[in-house]
Parts: C-alpha cells; structure tokens; sequence
C-alpha cells in the first residue's frame, strides 16, 4: 500500500499517511528502543485505507532498520 498506493484488499486509491507528531509525549505507534520514556524512539508509519480501513505499518527510513537490528537483535 506504501509503494502503490492502492489498498490490497479493496482496490481503493484513498489512502492516507499518518505520520507520527515529535511534538507530543508518546504519540503515534513507536517502537521504544530504550527503558527510558523517550531515549529513543522510532516512528512507525501508518498508512490507512479510507475505502474499508485496512491499516499496514512501517518503518521507512533504512537506517531506522538497522538501529531495530542492533538494539532489539533477532
């Protein structure tokens, strides 16, 4: 849905990107790498289909990727 901007389960074109808001505590759908509250943080993306409502997640920076991988591990 991310890369075709089309929803794979009802064919829609509405989609929208919800990002996650910095500015406020705990917003969004994060994935905390860190014990403390908001050490660090990353971003889950979530895109929508406003046609049925399916939801897909992701992360989009590559380097983000990595830091899940060394930190969170296998």
């Amino acid at each position: 849905m991310k890369n075709s901007m089309r929803c794979p389960k009802c064919g829609s074109k509405n989609i929208v990107r919800i990002s996650d808001n910095p500015a406020r505590y705990s917003s969004g759908n994060n994935i905390y790498l860190s014990r403390l509250t908001l050490a660090r943080k990353i971003p889950v993306i979530r895109y929508v289909c406003c046609g049925c409502g399916y939801v897909e997640n992701w992360i989009e920076a590559e380097s983000e990727l990595r830091e899940i991988e060394r930190a969170i591990g296998r």
